[in-house]
This record gives C-alpha cells, sequence and structure tokens, in this order.
C-alpha cells in the first residue's frame, strides 16, 4: 500500500513542477504590442487609443526601467515632442499608440527591448462650440469620445426657454459645410445612435 502511494506521489510531482514553469514570472508587466505605423493601426481599441494627438496636448510618456527618460511632455505648436536621447520627435497626427511604437523603434539604437508607453494627460488642441440656450456658452475642450449629450451636460445643461426640437450640429467635414438635425429627447431616452460622437471643430447650436 506504501509502495501504491509513492508511486501516485512520484507521478504527481513532475507535472506540478512543468505546470509552475508555465507560468509567467511576476514583476515586468506585459509589453504592449506595437502597433502599425499610421494608415496600418488596427481600428480596434479605446477612443483614447485612437484619439489623433495635435499641438498643446500634454503626453505622459513612460518608459519602464528608464526614469530618466520618462515624464510629462507637451506637444509644440510645430507638434513635436522633445525627449531626452532622441530630441525632437513628431507626436502630432499620431495616436497615442502610433507614437508609442515610433519612440520604442528610435529607443532600439540605445535600449534594449525598451517597452514605452504613452498616455494623453491633458486634451487642449480639440475643442467643440456651444451656442445659444445652453449654461455656458463658447468654445469647449474636447475629451475622446465626447458625444452630443456629454458636450451639453458640460456646458451646465439646456436653459428652460432652449427649443430640443430644432437643435443641431454644424460642422466641416473634408471643405464640406453639414448642418446635422438632433433628436435631443430620443438621444436622452437612451438612443445610442442619436447621441451623436463630435468631431474636433463641431458647433452645436440651440436655438
Amino acid at each position: 500500500m506504501k509502495t501504491r502511494n509513492l508511486l501516485i506521489v512520484a507521478f504527481f510531482v513532475p507535472t506540478l513542477f512543468c505546470h509552475a514553469q508555465d507560468k509567467e514570472p511576476a514583476g515586468k508587466p506585459a509589453q504592449v504590442a506595437a502597433p502599425a505605423p499610421a494608415g496600418l493601426a488596427s481600428a480596434a481599441g479605446a477612443a483614447s487609443d485612437s484619439y489623433v494627438i495635435g499641438a498643446s496636448d500634454v503626453l505622459t510618456i513612460t518608459v519602464w526601467k528608464e526614469p530618466t527618460l520618462s515624464g510629462s511632455l507637451l506637444v509644440r505648436p510645430d507638434g513635436m515632442i522633445s525627449v531626452p536621447l532622441l530630441g525632437d520627435v513628431q507626436a502630432s497626427g499620431l495616436t497615442p499608440l502610433q507614437l508609442a511604437y515610433q519612440i520604442a523603434v528610435k529607443l532600439k539604437k540605445f535600449i534594449q527591448d525598451p517597452n514605452v508607453s504613452v498616455v494623453l494627460t491633458q486634451i487642449n488642441s480639440k475643442k467643440v462650440y456651444l451656442l445659444g440656450e445652453v449654461g455656458k456658452k463658447g468654445p469647449m475642450e474636447m475629451t475622446p469620445g465626447m458625444t452630443l449629450l456629454e458636450a451639453i451636460a458640460s456646458a451646465g445643461g439646456l436653459t428652460d426657454y432652449a427649443n430640443t426640437k430644432k437643435i443641431y450640429i454644424l460642422r466641416d467635414d473634408a471643405g464640406k459645410h453639414e448642418k446635422i438635425p438632433v433628436h435631443y429627447k430620443e438621444a436622452l431616452k437612451g438612443d445610442s445612435e442619436l447621441n451623436l460622437v463630435l468631431k474636433s471643430g463641431d458647433t452645436i447650436v440651440v436655438p
């Protein structure tokens, strides 16, 4: 009986040992897969990942285990940022993931397998505008994926005199001027298709 128990234990020990070896070591964060250059990047991902960086935006760049290369950077009016070791790097026109990929490629000259992340911390380059019967008129800084209802709520909501049936959005898209009617009450009831996602430069008019 004792011999049989020993055999069973001997059978399971190598199995448990192999299972433990399969586990990844803790400590190092998972390296995000580098996206393809602009035009080839996947359309999937969070809104912040698809956001296109512009001048005056603030970015936090983190290079794993390289604190001297990490920090908060302002995108200059020329669209560039100044990265230690690399100098000027084009940021405007790229998504955070694309910029992280570009920085990682350039850092390979100095660091083995650099792990780079780029986080958008302040959006200053994208704005929408609100006119008419809203609590706060004028320009508003955009957040990634900002919708019609989010913009109106951020502006303090509609006044008591707002005509909800005649709200519209003015949009310039590739030189084409559009007037997009808004179905405010239906959007408010939860119809996501009518809660339009805004684009930079949109003007929401509330008669």
